[in-house]
């Protein structure tokens, strides 16, 4: 199944998305979160598995995040569809005074003209 559109996404395209599932975290806005992500969705984190329902559903009770910053971002492009975004995310979550530190790798695909996050995987960052 070929997209029409067959060019690749820039890294702040995909960047934009990914703040956008982060953002989420912070206001507790779980159905912005479920519309970023595809029915397929699979997370792979220091606390196990986690599918599309897992993932929203940590929204239950409040917003997750107070704050965070993204960098060391790079964008590896498979086709003009599938791309992967690398970065380090530094957040804290609400009421706690620490900040702590992912490595965290994202596959975004566009399906039916639309990009969703396909996976993700966070790597817990070592203090050194």
């Amino acid at each position: 199944m070929m997209n029409e559109n067959t060019t690749a996404p820039t890294l702040a395209e995909i960047l934009e998305l990914e703040k956008q599932v982060w953002s989420a975290l912070v206001t507790g806005d779980a159905h912005a979160d479920r519309a970023l992500l595809s029915a397929d969705f699979l997370g792979v984190y220091p606390s196990g598995f986690a599918n599309r329902d897992d993932h929203v559903g940590q929204f239950a009770d409040a917003p997750t995040m107070a704050e965070f910053r993204l960098s060391e971002e790079k964008l590896r492009v498979l086709t003009a569809d599938i791309v992967l975004l690398s970065y380090r995310a530094d957040y804290v979550r609400p009421g706690a005074a620490e900040w702590e530190a992912m490595l965290i790798s994202s596959l975004w695909e566009r399906r039916h003209d639309k990009w969703v996050n396909s996976f993700s995987q966070d790597t817990p960052v070592q203090n050194a």
